[in-house]
């Protein structure tokens, strides 16, 4: 009887803890969605920024930049790195529990500490400048652990009868992995890129220390930029247009939505495919 009771009460905190969380994002999404849609104007969304209409078309499109950049920077690093790890180093290799160790610290090092090493090595050392660049490589360096990681783990969960009838057809090792582990794998792949993703867009601190706080599209990968976080941090940091911000917080949250959205939707149909 007493295991039933916990078992029972256990199912109720189950169900209490998942109720709490749909119901604080559900919060969250609705106050940012009541607070900034009113405050979507067409002066929102003009090509060029200035302090009257406080566009963040240049913002956005920079958020687009940043992203598209420092995504093709990491992605490879890290699912090749994934699969050295699960598919070319030997079983107990020390060199692979160093770095599984170092990457799981550099996941909990603070976005600011990022940010100071990119101003340094290359806003400073390289002579890149506060660029769109500079935040691209700083941003890849950041979100490389989640990559690596989530594939690591991907790649691990499938089975190696994959493997083995790969083999016992003749196929050597690198087509092995990428005709048939790397496409079975690549739903999980996909989901340490939505991650990745997530961070990209939301980081702030990093980019004021590369990127810079410009609101302009930049004309090369030199040029300073401004993101879409660093835009409603500014604003909310004047205090002078907390309507925009609100607004510029729905463009954000529409943005990453949309993203996840479609990278789910390619998951699926590589897992049906598959």
């Amino acid at each position: 009887m007493s295991a039933r009771v916990w078992a029972l009460v256990m199912r109720w905190l189950v169900r209490l803890a998942a109720l709490i969380t749909v119901a604080v994002l559900v919060f969250l999404i609705g106050y940012i969605l009541v607070m900034g849609i009113p405050n979507l104007k067409p002066s929102l969304f003009e090509w060029e920024y200035n302090s009257e209409n406080v566009s963040l078309m240049p913002a956005l499109i920079n958020t687009i930049l940043m992203t598209g950049f420092s995504l093709l920077i990491a992605t490879p690093l890290g699912i090749f790195a994934a699969v050295w790890l699960v598919e070319y180093a030997k079983r107990g290799n020390k060199l692979v529990k160093v770095v599984r160790l170092t990457t799981e610290t550099l996941q909990g090092i603070p976005s600011i500490v990022y940010g100071l090493f990119g101003m340094l090595f290359f806003v400073t050392q390289l002579k890149w400048g506060y660029s769109l660049i500079a935040g691209a490589f700083t941003l890849s360096i950041m979100v490389l652990p989640v990559i690596m990681r989530t594939t690591e783990e991907a790649l691990l969960a499938v089975p190696d009868s994959y493997r083995e009838g790969s083999f016992g057809l003749g196929a050597g090792k690198l087509r092995t992995v990428f005709s048939i582990v790397l496409p079975s794998a690549m739903p999980g792949i996909l989901s340490g890129v939505i991650l990745a993703v997530g961070r990209i867009v939301g980081e702030t601190a990093a980019l004021i220390y590369t990127a810079s706080t410009v609101a302009a599209i930049p004309t090369s990968v030199f040029s300073s930029t401004r993101t879409l976080a660093v835009h409603m941090y500014m604003l909310s940091n004047e205090g002078l247009h907390v309507g925009e911000t609100y607004g510029t917080a729905v463009v954000l949250l529409v943005l990453v939505l949309a993203i996840n959205s479609l990278s789910g939707f390619v998951a699926s149909k590589l897992a049906k495919g598959n």
